[in-house]
């Protein structure tokens, strides 16, 4: 299978595991929504991994890829706050953790740019 073709479903594929993981251990999402925002933090861990499964499906569905992964990169950028959230939250843990927090900050940006690849693909604009 060509790059271009696995790239779409490895996305879903992330997508969709990180979405299962909100409903199987939602504790740890809870702990970085932030404060700022409305409501209890399990019903936006329990939002969130709602619309990872969606866009994962999304995404695994040639004829609705290219709109699911532009949604994707927008969630992307929407949930970085909550990684924001976390570095914050976590300065004071011990220096690995606090490194994998910090460490989550710019991947944000090879995510954006992957699901704004598998739409351009999605769409015959390689």
């Amino acid at each position: 299978m060509p790059r271009s073709e696995r790239s779409p479903l490895l996305l879903a594929g992330l997508l969709a595991a990180a979405g299962v993981a909100h409903f199987a251990a939602p504790r740890q999402f809870d702990a970085i929504v932030p404060r700022a925002l409305p409501g209890s933090p399990r019903a936006w861990t329990y939002a969130s991994g709602a619309v990872e499964l969606a866009l994962a499906a999304g995404i695994a569905a040639p004829r609705t890829r290219a709109t699911a992964a532009k949604a994707a990169a927008a969630f992307f950028v929407g949930v970085f706050p909550a990684n924001v959230q976390m570095a914050v939250d976590w300065r004071d843990r011990p220096a690995p953790l606090r490194a994998a927090a910090l460490a989550r900050l710019p991947l944000q940006l090879p995510l954006v740019l992957w699901a704004r690849g598998v739409a351009r693909v999605g769409e015959g604009r390689a």
